[in-house]
């Protein structure tokens, strides 16, 4: 924890500027700083880092294959799409009924047909799993990446929940996988989590008015014993550097990147995902109906906040709401026409929303985003109304990071049940993440990365249609 200190002659010595939770895993900003520094500014020397920014838009539940991008309206009803479809502006390709906006934004998507999770559990596999050491992928990105920007401090991998911008939302599911673990790499790697108890962004915000820390800022030059503690050595030195820039992370751009207040009113009002459906509009007979609330109240202020994050320089932001997308049509869950009226259109708003978004700013080609879930649903819908779990195929939707838009990928059997074309793997997911972000060939001669993630990225191809 950086504690900045003013002796006033009336007080006596007092603490005026506390800068806590701003590192990952417990660091504080001087530990978080210090131990990144060195490994970031040789990486980029070296070229292992690309100027892309993955978002990882994970749609808990695992989402429908049928419903959202593969509709097999020409299959018997009970398999076809229970929302119907709706032309895209790729001739001859349709989406689901819920999807117009992206369905007229086809262009820039890539539409996996033929992937699969491998099975119908609900987990956090594709982000969080065995592929990707037990840690989410970002915390991979950071071990090599450093966990924050030496430039500004911003850290490079972050996870987004619905209380990072709406208070009020549930805390963030956990009961099928932690996605702020870092498995075998150490807790240094976790993922930041603003807005996860009001601590960390509160710690990102100065105590007292800028000019008059400015006016201060030497008075960190006479922190109790540093020199006694230090001789004039390179050590000396990078302490100096490191308590610059805690300065400049405190008072630059990373607490504005994570304040939605910064933005234009009317960018806000277009990701707005809020006034879809009242609370009223929602059944309340579902055991999850709070969950469904969460998500149309936060889904597209959380993808506003992770474009902000990656213009600002964050390398990876998991963005997800909480369990939402398991439409059974029981005591728990709707079924899957009344689900994707409470899931597909906020999706389909904030989405598109973050595309034109993204690339009226000129960062198409620097942000990629990915969505899909653990799992895809069943070909054919039970006798209540619902799709149940399903391993064997799964929706993948990928747009920008450079990659070109316009396709599909892959087909599926009639039923959309299995894929009928190569079959790609969350291996392969993962290996087009991490080609997208490092140079491979250079990775692979970073001291330290841990061995048995550069095998897996040796034994998975990744998707060429996705590689920029």
């Amino acid at each position: 924890m950086l504690t900045l200190t003013d002796h006033d002659p009336l007080l006596g010595r007092r603490s005026f500027l506390t800068a806590g939770t701003l590192g990952l895993g417990g660091l504080s900003l001087n530990g978080l700083l210090s131990s990144s520094a060195q490994a970031k500014d040789d990486y980029s020397r070296s070229g292992v880092l690309r100027d892309r920014s993955v978002i990882f838009l994970f749609l808990h539940g695992g989402p429908s294959q049928t419903e959202t991008f593969d509709p097999k309206m020409t299959a018997p009803v009970g398999v076809q799409s229970a929302t119907g479809e709706l032309q895209t502006s790729i001739p001859g390709v349709t989406f689901g009924g819920t999807f117009p906006h992206l369905a007229r934004l086809a262009d820039q998507l890539s539409i996996v047909r033929s992937f699969q999770t491998g099975d119908g559990n609900h987990d956090i596999k594709p982000i969080v799993g065995r592929n990707s050491l037990d840690a989410n992928l970002g915390s991979v990105y950071s071990r090599v990446a450093g966990t924050s920007r030496t430039d500004s401090g911003m850290p490079t991998n972050v996870a987004l929940f619905p209380q990072a911008v709406v208070p009020e939302a549930q805390p963030a599911v956990r009961n099928f996988g932690d996605f702020t673990s870092a498995g075998t790499l150490g807790n240094a790697y976790r993922p930041f989590v603003p807005g996860a108890d009001g601590e960390a962004q509160q710690n990102m915000t100065l105590q007292i008015d800028r000019s008059r820390l400015e006016d201060r800022r030497h008075l960190l030059s006479r922190l109790d014993g540093l020199r006694r503690t230090f001789d004039q050595s390179r050590a000396t030195s990078g302490i100096n550097s490191i308590r610059d820039q805690a300065f400049e992370t405190i008072t630059g751009g990373v607490a504005q990147a994570f304040d939605l207040s910064q933005e234009s009113p009317d960018v806000v009002r277009r990701y707005d995902t809020a006034g879809l459906l009242s609370a009223d509009d929602i059944s309340r007979k579902w055991n999850n109906h709070k969950n469904y609330v969460d998500n149309v109240q936060s889904l597209g202020k959380l993808l506003l906040m992770a474009r902000r994050l990656c213009e600002a320089g964050c390398g990876f932001v998991t963005v997800t709401t909480n369990f939402v997308w398991d439409m059974h049509s029981d005591v728990n869950n709707a079924g899957v026409e009344e689900g994707m009226r409470y899931m597909g259109n906020p999706l389909d708003h904030a989405l598109s929303a973050f595309i034109e978004d993204v690339r009226n700013r000129g960062q198409q080609d620097r942000i990629m985003l990915v969505a899909c879930g653990e799992m895809g649903r069943t070909p054919r819908i039970n006798a209540r109304g619902g799709r149940d779990h399903w391993g064997r195929i799964a929706p993948l939707l990928v747009t920008g990071g450079g990659v070109p838009g316009g396709q599909i990928i892959g087909e599926s059997s009639r039923d959309a049940g299995e894929p009928a074309t190569t079959p790609w793997g969350i291996p392969n997911l993962i290996s087009t993440v991490i080609h997208s972000v490092f140079n491979v060939g250079e990775l692979r001669l970073v001291p330290g990365v841990p061995r048995e993630f550069t095998q897996q990225l040796a034994a998975a191809q990744p998707i060429p249609q996705l590689l920029p």
